[in-house]
């Protein structure tokens, strides 16, 4: 069985180094030292999923993303960045990233990370996911679309993950740790955050469809009501 193969972008040589070294006994790594090459490289191969650095010559990783989800909303994103601040995630996040690890970051915490995005792509490959119907909305798990009077709106793969989970269990209280550990592969803080942000995401995106409306329990989770 090949290896995936993973689009990874540092400009920290020593660093890019000793993590490819070790991703490289699971994955097919190919590293570049700046965005634009690593982009064109996107542009003319096949990847699996991407690491960028934010902080990045010439082509930075939220530039670099960008781009990447005009092109392909599927794909999972991880960035990597020595900025700790909360707008940096958040704004990750907004432009289709998966996850934000900060520096100095384990390379335990990477791989697993990886290893539960490669994955649910791959379930999500496998599996002819049914279209589902939510009043005026037609979602579409497998394209990551959801469609409203001919309109189609382009999800992330997060955000489709996230939708299809609660439409799987509407109706019912999700834990807030499940949701985490189904889709992010663990229940820290930050990626509590994260939670929120892909949350409140969906509200806007259905906010005019009084039928539907995702209901935070305190201190347990959400539930997907559908009238």
């Amino acid at each position: 069985m090949s290896k995936k193969k993973i689009l990874y972008v540092e400009d920290d040589e020593t660093l890019a180094f000793l993590t490819a070294d070790i991703l490289a006994n699971s994955y097919n790594i190919v590293h570049f030292l700046n965005g634009k090459d690593a982009f064109n490289a996107f542009c003319n191969d096949s990847f699996d999923l991407c690491i960028l650095d934010v902080m990045l010559p010439e082509m930075d990783g939220f530039e670099i993303a960008t781009e990447i989800r005009k092109r392909n909303q599927e794909i999972p994103i991880i960035f990597l960045s020595a900025k700790t601040m909360k707008e940096d995630r958040i704004k990750g996040l907004k432009l289709g990233g998966d996850d934000y690890l900060v520096k100095p970051y384990s390379i335990e915490e990477l791989s697993l990370k990886i290893e539960v995005f490669l994955n649910r792509s791959q379930k999500t490959t496998n599996n002819a996911n049914a279209t589902y119907v939510i009043g005026k909305f037609k979602f579409d798990p497998s394209n990551y679309c959801v469609t409203k009077n001919n309109e189609t709106i382009t999800l992330t793969e997060r955000e489709s993950s996230l939708l299809k989970l609660f439409l799987d269990n509407k109706n019912i209280v999700l834990k807030r740790e499940k949701i985490l550990l189904d889709l992010w592969g663990t229940d820290d803080y930050f990626v509590g955050r994260s939670l929120d942000v892909f949350i409140s995401r969906l509200r806007k995106l259905f906010k005019d469809e009084t039928t539907i409306r995702f209901d935070n329990i305190p201190r347990v989770g959400f539930k997907l009501v559908i009238d």
